[in-house]
């Protein structure tokens, strides 16, 4: 018996956030580092690769670490618009997620999320005196300055809609997922 389309599109929206949630889980998973897009000052398009450390699926949240001085942070508090790209070659699957990014750089969240980062390699990329982006005279490694406080702050990246299209030998398929529910498009 064939299932219906609304169990269809229940499954594979399912299957999405299973996805997205295990990438946080699993360093291997493609999903995990995604391509988070911005509007730049400049209205320019700025696109880089993030680590997606967190998925909230009940409240369709995702968590992203960076340094409080980077571009993309003053250009989120400008225009909080975002999109994540995800490609996964073993699902032939693509996300396109449109999203409304919040800058968290205090509170007892971001200080608890600290604690478990400050012991770690990935604190010195916290502590540097200079932003990210800063041209350095001499090459990688060449200071040891230490900036105080930590400069760690979070981004949160909260679900509009998604595009979702999967490759397949038979065809493709392609739908849009938003709050207002479920809608098929032509590939």
């Amino acid at each position: 018996m064939a299932s219906s389309p609304a169990g269809q599109e229940q499954r594979i929206e399912a299957r999405i956030w299973q996805e997205l949630q295990r990438a946080t889980r699993d360093r291997h998973h493609e999903w995990r580092t995604p391509v988070l897009a911005s509007l730049g000052p400049e209205q320019q398009v700025d696109a880089r690769t993030v680590v997606l450390r967190r998925v909230d699926i009940e409240g369709k949240v995702f968590e992203i670490y960076t340094d409080l001085r980077s571009a993309k942070v003053a250009a989120f508090r400008k225009h909080p618009r975002g999109l994540l790209h995800c490609w996964s070659k073993r699902l032939r699957w693509q996300l396109r997620i449109a999203v409304e990014v919040s800058v968290h750089d205090a509170g007892p969240y971001v200080e608890e999320l600290w604690d478990q980062i400050k012991a770690t390699a990935a604190a010195k990329d916290y502590l540097s005196p200079r932003a990210p982006g800063t041209l350095l005279s001499a090459g990688p490694g060449s200071s040891t300055e230490v900036a105080q406080p930590h400069c760690f702050c979070l981004l949160k990246a909260s679900f509009i809609e998604m595009d979702w299209l999967a490759l397949g030998r038979e065809g493709h398929e392609r739908a849009r997922l938003s709050v207002d529910g479920w809608q098929w498009l032509v590939p």
